[in-house]
Order: structure tokens, then sequence, then C-alpha cells
């Protein structure tokens, strides 16, 4: 009977053998599966990731000359800015001068002309009392 135990154990033995054989190669073959398609995956998002890290790069160059021609508009802009405020100031005291010339002028103007109309109508009185000059005038102080 001892033989026909290790008979039975020497065969379950080579089964087992057989079954982890056979476990092995089918594990093998899973991880030759399971690493083609990581290989797959890896290709195909390889360009993927490629492509995100260009348009990152351009987004970044992209941000770079936005923010200098933001600060060239600000300068710009400030300039513009500073180029009014002396343009309205100039304009300013030019029309600020060239009222108070233009009133100096009316008043001059007006002064003469009521000098001229004083001196008019004392001729006339002169002319209808019979001649008196202007040096007999009674208001004349010199």
């Amino acid at each position: 009977m001892s033989e026909t135990w290790l008979g039975i154990i020497a065969v379950a033995v080579a089964v087992m053998a057989a079954i982890q054989v056979g476990a092995i190669v089918y594990a093998a073959r899973m991880a030759r599966r399971v690493e083609a398609l990581a290989a797959r995956f890896e290709a195909g998002v390889q360009p993927a990731i490629a492509r995100l890290n260009a348009a990152t790069g351009d987004a970044q160059k992209v941000a770079a000359i936005a923010a200098g021609q933001v600060e060239r508009i600000d300068r710009a802009i400030a300039d513009v800015t500073a180029r009014v405020d002396h343009t309205v100031g100039v304009v300013s005291r030019r029309l600020t001068s060239t009222t108070r010339e233009s009133a100096a002028l009316w008043t001059g103007l007006k002064v003469g002309v009521l000098t001229l109309r004083e001196v008019q109508r004392r001729r006339r009185r002169a002319a209808r009392s019979g001649g008196a000059s202007d040096e007999e005038d009674p208001l004349f102080i010199g």
C-alpha cells in the first residue's frame, strides 16, 4: 500500500507541477499582452503629451508677449495722457492770456471812442456857445 500512496503522491505532484507550469505560461502571456497594451497606450498618449508640452510652451510665450504689449500700451497711454495734459494747460493759458488781451484791447477802444465823443461834444458846445476854446473849459485842470 505504501507504493500505491507513493504513486498517488507522485501523480498529484506531477499534476500540481503541470498546473503551476501552465499558470506560469499563462501569466507570462498575460504579462506580454499587458506590456503590449501599455506600449500601445504609451505610444498613443506620448504625442498628446508632446502636443500639450508644446501648447504649454506656446502659451507661456503668448503670455510673455501679451505682458510686453500691455506694458507698451500702458506706457503709450501714460505718454498720451501727459501730452494731453500739457496741451490742455498750454491752450488754457493761451486762451486766458488772449482773453485778457482782448478785454484790455476792447476796454482801450471803448475809452478811445468815449474820449473822441467827449471831444466832439465839447467842440460842438464850444461852437454853439460862440467859439470858446478848450482852455476855457471849467473842468480843465492844468
